[in-house]
């Protein structure tokens, strides 16, 4: 390897870690808020947090990887066209496309690297981060008792405290609803004070009660325990101690094997073969419709040949004696094969849509690895046009195309999945727009051309009024 490309991948490179590690954080940091309701207050640890961020970090690698390379190609050939170091490499002879061909390569090998990860990793990646997040969601928040209100996390029991003390174990003014023998609020526990903790490596919640009461109310006439009283019972303790299992505040992990049939838990064979199905279900509801609409016609050939006229006026309103029943019994049929017609293409939307979702995953694998190379080829040449380093311009002129890449993207996968165009097309639609910008940068700073300055434009101007003006 020669030094010029030596010292062109160092200086990308760098840069490219950089930017990667940031747009990752920036993406996990979006994630974490959407899912932040179901991960505060239930006391997950470090190490389930970690190994959900860890996974969703994999799945959103590949939506990281073009904007890192777009980013770090404008920043590397900006720095060397804002220290000159690019007009040195051209003075001694050497044209910007040789210049460009060592970062050329990463992106080519990026691009394949992309491919194989998100068909291989992401979706391994997904099944293990969604699973955890069901497990995360079933599972209860931490018990957190809050003075005058009461708490119904715990199982069969209601409970409310008049005071909580700063030590987290003593409490003032208890008030216990016991709904465990199932008679509803028909037992109520009062004291003055007590103390709460836990035991047995937390698995068990114990309440210590001191100087109080319980009040019950027998029901044994209702099996649903609602039914007429027969007494009340009043008991005072000096002391009283429950027992509380905590297994249902504990998480449990689920075999993520269950959750394997979504689709982004599939490579492009699995997806394939979904697909393939469901094409053959689409033309096998197909061929069924014509002999399950027909049953809806069958009564006119039962119809006397008289009768079968008389409908036929009917329904070109032509027979002004018509009867009532006549009239009612052809719109019957109407309306039937009205519905029946409806169901049935609202069941083949509904096929054909799944399939146009499944198509998408197939064809994303190839778009988001694709957009590397775009990307690279949009902000290589656009770096050295317009020669500023630093974290300014490359990055505004970064998030500018990625948010015409993200937009452009999300509308081709919507046209896709609503039939509005093939999915092919919406899927390439964004990087097939702006390749020809990417060619278009490329050319221009192939020429040393000025696009981005003031004089480009004064001259371009100018030369479209004489054009006008002959």
């Amino acid at each position: 390897m020669k030094k010029l490309d030596k010292l062109i991948l160092k200086s990308f490179l760098g840069p490219f870690v950089l930017t990667f590690a940031v747009v990752e954080f920036i993406l996990l940091l979006q994630v974490i808020l959407k899912y932040l309701d179901d991960l505060i207050g239930k006391d997950l640890g470090a190490a389930v947090i970690s190994e959900l961020l860890f996974y969703f970090s994999l799945n959103l690698a590949p939506m990281a990887f073009p904007l890192a390379i777009l980013l770090s190609s404008l920043m590397t050939f900006g720095n060397l066209g804002e220290h000159h170091e690019l007009t040195a490499i051209k003075t001694s002879g050497i044209s910007l496309v040789r210049t460009l061909r060592p970062v050329f390569i990463f992106a080519v090998l990026l691009t394949v690297a992309a491919f194989v990860f998100h068909n291989t990793i992401v979706p391994k990646a997904n099944l293990k981060a969604y699973s955890l997040m069901w497990d995360i969601r079933q599972k209860k928040p931490s018990l957190d008792l809050k003075e005058g209100s009461f708490y119904n996390g715990l199982p069969n029991r209601s409970i409310r405290v008049g005071k909580k003390f700063e030590d987290g174990q003593t409490l003032k003014d208890i008030m216990i609803y016991d709904h465990s023998n199932g008679q509803g609020n028909a037992v109520v526990m009062l004291a003055d004070s007590g103390k709460m903790y836990t035991q047995f490596n937390d698995q068990y919640l114990v309440l210590e009660m001191f100087h109080g009461k319980t009040f019950a109310e027998e029901r044994p006439g209702s099996s649903n325990g609602y039914g007429p009283s027969s007494g009340y019972l009043r008991q005072a303790f000096t002391k009283n101690k429950i027992v509380v299992n905590l297994a249902s505040f504990q998480m449990t992990r689920s075999n993520a094997q269950w959750f394997a049939d979504n689709k982004m838990m599939k490579n492009i064979n699995q997806l394939t073969q979904v697909t393939d199905s469901l094409q053959k279900q689409i033309q096998k509801e197909t061929t069924l419709l014509e002999p399950n609409v027909r049953p809806f016609f069958s009564h006119f050939s039962s119809l006397k040949s008289a009768d079968t006229l008389k409908v036929k006026k009917i329904l070109l309103k032509k027979l002004p004696e018509a009867t009532l029943q006549d009239v009612q019994t052809a719109s019957n049929a109407a309306r039937n094969v009205k519905s029946f017609t409806s169901s049935y293409a609202s069941r083949l939307t509904t096929i054909q849509r799944e399939q146009n979702n499944y198509e998408i995953e197939i064809y994303r694998k190839f778009t988001q690895a694709v957009a590397c190379f775009i990307m690279f080829l949009i902000g290589a040449p656009l770096g050295a046009i317009i020669r500023k380093g630093g974290l300014g311009m490359p990055v505004i002129i970064s998030i500018a195309f990625f948010i015409v890449y993200y937009v452009l993207s999300i509308l081709g996968e919507k046209w896709g999945r609503e039939g509005v165009a093939p999915v092919a097309l919406g899927m390439w639609a964004a990087n097939l727009i702006l390749l020809p910008a990417g060619l278009f940068f490329l050319y221009q700073a192939r020429n040393d051309s000025n696009l981005l300055e003031f004089d480009f434009w004064r001259k371009f101007t100018a030369r479209l009024q004489r054009k006008k003006a002959i």
